[in-house]
């Protein structure tokens, strides 16, 4: 892998940013409805433990690219060969790019049931794939800036969570604290997955980071971050909802709580919240895509304006293409899956792999 200059480089603190963007998007706004069905009342603990298990898992990422040449794709090609590591590295980029899709796939259903019934999708598309083409160009420092962006500028909005709903809360419905099974708390942390997903893009934008070993931390801080935002969604959708067959009832319970929100100069704040959060899910869909884009230079060898068009052309066409509910539902279930088996089972296999590489190593 060619090494990577300065200037095209971002300081450690901005990991902060990467992480948290990629962790907090679209799923926000809907993801109590999955949790809720297995862990209740008791859904907030779920959420504390996959935000555990993101902890560990990006220790692990650190740890296994501290033993690697490269970013993940030069680690698997050393590891396993052209071909193995090559054929895992597509898979890897598939997912990133699934995963870019689906993200832009769920704001523009969000956007046509609440806002704009009649949107034209291929023109709101083009724009979009647009909007991108122009990032991209810009490269990873671009890439990086809409990430703080998207971090720093929205965060008015995450107040109206706290201030509107609190207003009708009853902290009874918090009771009694570990109502449900171990085993269904754990079915309600399965079940956030696809929403904290995005963390692993680590393993593209690694080399792209200035004083690497400074920037754990800053990772860390970014998943406790998005955990603690989580955790106060999730309580305030408990206490708020009268009923846990209420949340469950409601595909979009934390967009359903903007309905309350009365202000003076304003009617319908949701469409503002709806419209506000374009700038929640343009980082999360760049810095997916970013990785995606990366994945496909560093193997076939292309220059990054193929590379770019090449992945806007194909995302335009998919995003066209889906937009039945059914077949939005199946590329979520998909993405899960996806996420489950090459980020959450592969990377625990692939530091083992690592660690007993590195251990082998120092013995010879």
């Amino acid at each position: 892998m060619a090494q990577i200059a300065e200037r095209h480089k971002v300081s450690a603190p901005l990991v902060f940013y990467l992480v948290h963007s990629t962790q907090f998007g679209i799923g926000v706004l809907g993801f109590q409805k999955n949790v809720v069905k297995y862990a209740g009342h008791d859904s907030w603990i779920s959420v504390i433990l996959i935000g555990l298990i993101v902890h560990l898992y990006i220790w692990m990422i650190y740890q296994i690219l501290k033993r690697s040449s490269g970013s993940l794709m030069t680690l698997q090609h050393d590891l396993f060969g052209k071909w193995v590591g090559n054929g895992l590295n597509i898979v890897w980029i598939i997912y990133f790019f699934l995963g870019s899709c689906a993200i832009l796939i769920g704001y523009i259903e969000i956007l046509k049931v609440w806002m704009f019934e009649d949107l034209n999708i291929w023109i709101y598309t083009a724009i979009f794939m647009g909007l991108l083409y122009y990032i991209f160009n810009g490269g990873f420092r671009v890439v990086t800036g809409f990430a703080f962006f998207g971090v720093v500028l929205p965060l008015w909005i995450f107040l109206t969570f706290l201030i509107f709903p609190t207003r009708f809360a009853d902290l009874q419905h918090l009771l009694p604290i570990m109502d449900h099974s171990p085993q269904e708390i754990f079915m309600g942390t399965m079940q956030m997955v696809i929403t904290v997903i995005g963390f692993e893009t680590l393993f593209l934008y690694y080399p792209f980071v200035k004083n690497i070993d400074k920037s754990q931390k800053w990772a860390h801080i970014g998943n406790l971050f998005t955990t603690c935002s989580y955790i106060i969604i999730m309580i305030v959708s408990i206490v708020y909802y009268s009923a846990e067959e209420e949340i469950l009832r409601n595909k979009w319970a934390t967009l359903a709580m903007w309905k309350i929100v009365e202000l003076p100069f304003v009617e319908r704040f949701e469409y503002i919240g709806i419209a506000s959060w374009s700038l929640v899910i343009l980082p999360n869909i760049c810095v997916m895509l970013w990785s995606a884009k990366r994945g496909i230079t560093e193997i076939f060898g292309i220059t990054e304006k193929k590379a770019i068009i090449s992945v806007l052309v194909v995302m335009f066409f998919i995003v066209n293409v889906i937009v039945d509910k059914d077949d939005i539902q199946l590329l979520n279930k998909i993405i899960n899956m996806y996420a489950l088996g090459i980020v959450f089972c592969y990377i625990p296999v692939l530091y083992l792999i690592t660690f007993v590489r590195d251990l082998w190593k120092r013995r010879t």
